[in-house]
């Protein structure tokens, strides 16, 4: 049981009504809370979640409208997330009655503040490394408008130029970080075909693959909802089409790509993570077409190469820059 549920079912008495669960972790919570119901942006768990409790939970930037007795939400890593998800919750639980639960160094002190703008907040618990903030909505906000909310920036390359729409939650919200600006110089000379961007984020490399090659087939994969969200308002923006695909990983990915190319994640909230990428690189073969290509873009520190020689081939870097490398392997046979 994840130490944030465990908090809440210190406090069960105050969760027995329908209460909506938002960004909840893939545990026992709702076996523990049978009238609660889950909202989740992320797909990886909410397909866990939705193999038990098919019928309580829901996949997607908003919060569903419902009767609820009270919403609870999971503190996210993004400030500006936490800000949008607080005002939804406000806006849309009847009662008035938001929680906060968090881990203490991932900033639930600071969400708490952030909270306390909606109305009269306290401290219920402190535990498992966790707090437990409880609001009385006395200022009721208005739903949020998350396209309003977007930052829109442009990037531009040698060759093309787009508008990016970058909602809340979104990685580098708001502007164009170093690995993906040195990623985009090295997109020419691509095998044809369907291209996958994998881990899209607000949808930039994916949009620059089908302003360049405007024949191929490009698909755009995220596990977060609100990535998916802001990659479509890009595509738009920009009068492009692609495919977007939900998905905690590769092995959702189509087959026979003529290139796979990712800034991949490797930080997820206060935890390092490498897990996502290293799948990737393991299992990128299967998904590539023969001489189809990954190319990938990862801080120079990182031992990806050996990865990606063990189970794709020859690893070549294509470039560096301001710590970061882009790294280059072809699928052979």
């Amino acid at each position: 049981m994840d130490p944030k549920s465990q908090v809440l079912l210190r406090n069960i008495d105050l969760f027995n009504g329908k209460v909506l669960l938002a960004g909840l972790p893939a545990d026992e919570l709702l076996c523990e809370l049978p009238s609660a119901e889950g909202w989740s942006w992320h797909a990886g768990e909410f397909q866990q979640l939705s193999q038990r409790f098919s019928e309580r939970c829901t996949f997607s930037v908003e919060a569903p409208s419902a009767d609820y007795a009270a919403g609870v939400l999971f503190l996210p890593k993004s400030r500006e997330l936490t800000e949008y998800l607080l005002q939804e919750l406000a806006a849309k639980v009847p009662t008035g009655i938001v929680f906060l639960v968090g881990e203490k160094r991932a900033g639930a002190e600071r969400a708490a503040k952030q909270m306390a703008a909606f109305g009269r907040t306290s401290k219920i618990d402190s535990a498992r490394h966790c707090q437990l903030w409880r609001c009385e909505v006395t200022t009721k906000p208005r739903v949020p408008d998350l396209v309003a909310a977007s930052k829109v920036f442009t990037v531009n390359s040698k060759e093309e130029s787009i508008q990016v729409q970058s909602v809340p939650g979104v990685f580098s919200h708001g502007r164009l970080d170093l690995g993906t600006q040195l990623l985009l110089e090295c997109l020419g000379d691509l095998p044809s075909g369907h291209y996958l961007d994998f881990g899209c984020g607000a949808g930039i490399v994916g949009s620059f693959l089908k302003q360049r090659y405007p024949d191929a087939q490009v698909s755009m994969l995220d596990v977060d909802a609100f990535a998916i969200y802001s990659s479509k308002l890009t595509l738009a923006a920009n009068q492009l089409t692609a495919s977007t695909i939900a998905s905690d990983g590769i092995y959702a990915a189509p087959k026979q790509l003529a290139a796979i190319i990712s800034n991949p994640p490797f930080h997820q909230g206060v935890h390092t993570q490498y897990e996502t990428t290293e799948t990737l690189l393991r299992e990128a073969a299967q998904h590539l077409q023969v001489g189809g290509e990954l190319r990938i873009v990862a801080n120079s520190f990182l031992k990806y190469p050996p990865l990606i020689e063990q189970h794709l081939g020859e690893c070549t870097v294509l470039a560096e820059r301001d710590g970061f490398k882009v790294y280059r392997a072809v699928r052979r046979q």
